[in-house]
């Protein structure tokens, strides 16, 4: 029978990273039999571990703000500490367009914001915290900001940046001008 398991849960972990992608970049017109078809397995298999739509945006949501957490969380005892903040902050608004269409799709499907996936935004908050305050402490951003004002920037640009569609180039000069904000006076 373990072999068995081994397999359910090899297809479990194949479908939640191929679905990562497909809700990604498909957003709510993303389909589970894409997610199949890619996966290499039977829409069946895809519902034996995920009976709706919803439950596996939800366990793609909560897979993926999970591993931005453990990334930050990675980087809190960085050599670097300003270094790890600003990185951070700019994966986060490149990663901007996947995760709002992963949340659209969710939205679509009937997600609750209420429920399993709504622990992710808050733990990624409560890191991005503690970046900060590492990188204040090392002065490389100013004292007189606060994660409230830092997070609404991190939200506005990923949003810009995933909307926009903006280029790598136009995306670098306005995180440069934000950088140029939060620097030390």
């Amino acid at each position: 029978m373990e072999p068995t398991r081994a397999d359910a849960r090899g297809n479990r972990a194949r479908i939640l990273e191929v679905a990562e992608d497909v809700f990604g970049r498909g957003g709510s017109a993303a389909s589970t039999e894409e997610v199949a078809r890619l996966a290499g397995v039977g829409i069946a298999t895809v519902f034996r571990h995920f009976p709706t739509k919803r439950e596996l945006v939800e366990a793609v949501l909560v897979k993926h703000f999970n591993r931005l957490c453990r990334e930050a969380r990675s980087l809190a005892d960085a050599a670097d500490p300003g270094r790890a903040f600003f990185d951070f902050f700019r994966r986060l608004v490149a990663d901007a367009a996947g995760k709002l269409a992963i949340i659209e799709a969710f939205a679509d499907a009937g997600g609750d914001a209420a429920g399993r996936a709504s622990q992710g935004p808050r733990d990624l908050r409560e890191a991005v915290g503690v970046l900060l305050g590492r990188a204040q402490d090392a002065g490389a951003v100013r004292t007189d900001v606060r994660l409230d004002e830092v997070y609404a920037l991190i939200v506005g640009a990923s949003r810009a940046a995933a909307h926009l569609r903006l280029d790598e180039p136009v995306r670098s000069r306005t995180l440069g001008i934000i950088f140029d904000g939060l620097a030390p006076r």
